[in-house]
């Protein structure tokens, strides 16, 4: 729905942005722009507190995974399921799945799990409580999930899946919360006021969760793992369609983060993953060059359509 519902006639708002707009309160202008709303106040209206989001092509699994969430404290009126049907084919994808999950959910906090997850003992005053405890200690998180990789390249991992030791107990390696560079995606719990997305240019089943996690860290969120056990019916699947994933990942990246020079409307910057490269290229003597450059460049260019406009005898 849109932020304005309505306009009025031409010449109510030709009179609301005239010469005397100035001396208009908001009230006032609200007045003559019939149907304006609140945007603070609208993003408020219909909210609840969880959103359990889930690709479904097994109707068998998807049941049993929301019996265990209902079992576990995640009911209406403060939670809502939301499913994809995939069913008879792949009509979305991961990547897309995701997007529009995140979209329409209507929870400050959208769970995007897998079909074949079920909860165990942990439920959802459990997860109130890992929550709490993220915004007191890292108020910066965006995301957090049950399995992923440290910068230094270590595991952090809390589930039950085929690969544990124990049914029961799960894997357990912590400490946490643990910050993490990625995802794995049978469990994620995103902030929705993060606004965050996956790539639109990528696709596929795998490496979303990866994908999200780069777009919340340059958005200026943090990626956790966090302790809150379930069990996760597959052990993955690192497939043919998983390598064509990784190496689309692998090239979105590299020209995501080229270095590159950034012209705007009244500046100039150079960008790039590196502080050295980013002090050389800002640097007074190379910011010079650059912009006596661009001014050649720019006039060179003046220059061909004028000529180009003289042979045409225009």
């Amino acid at each position: 729905m849109a932020i304005v519902a309505h306009y009025p006639s031409a010449m109510a708002v030709e009179a609301a942005t005239g010469p005397e707009k100035r001396q208009l309160g908001v009230n006032q202008i609200m007045n003559i722009i019939s149907g304006a709303v609140d945007a603070a106040r609208r993003s408020q209206e219909g909210r609840i507190r969880y959103s359990i989001c889930t690709l479904v092509n097994k109707e068998a699994e998807y049941d049993a995974m929301v019996r265990s969430f209902m079992a576990n404290g995640f009911r209406e009126p403060d939670c809502e399921f939301l499913y994809l049907d995939n069913t008879t084919t792949n009509r979305f994808d991961g990547f897309s799945g995701c997007n529009l999950f995140l979209n329409s959910a209507r929870g400050d906090y959208v769970i995007l799990c897998h079909q074949d997850v079920q909860l165990l003992e942990d439920g959802i005053e459990r997860l109130n409580g890992i929550i709490a405890e993220l915004d007191r200690a890292h108020p910066d998180w965006g995301l957090f999930g049950n399995a992923g990789a440290r910068a230094d390249g270590t595991l952090a991992i809390r589930i039950s899946d085929p690969f544990s030791v124990s049914p029961e107990r799960g894997t357990d390696w912590g400490p946490f919360p643990a910050e993490v560079q990625s995802l794995d995606e049978n469990f994620i719990v995103v902030k929705r006021a993060a606004n965050l997305a996956v790539s639109g240019d990528l696709g596929g089943f795998h490496l979303f969760g990866t994908d999200l996690c780069l777009n919340a860290r340059s958005l200026g969120y943090r990626a956790f793992v966090v302790n809150f056990l379930l069990r996760h019916k597959s052990p993955g699947n690192v497939n043919a369609d998983f390598r064509r994933i990784e190496k689309a990942l692998i090239d979105k990246y590299a020209n995501a983060w080229k270095p590159r020079w950034v012209t705007t409307t009244c500046t100039l910057v150079f960008l790039s993953g590196w502080r050295w490269l980013n002090r050389i290229g800002n640097s007074r003597v190379v910011l010079r060059q650059m912009l006596n450059l661009r001014k050649r460049r720019r006039r060179a260019r003046r220059e061909d359509i004028v000529s180009g406009s003289k042979a045409s005898g225009t």
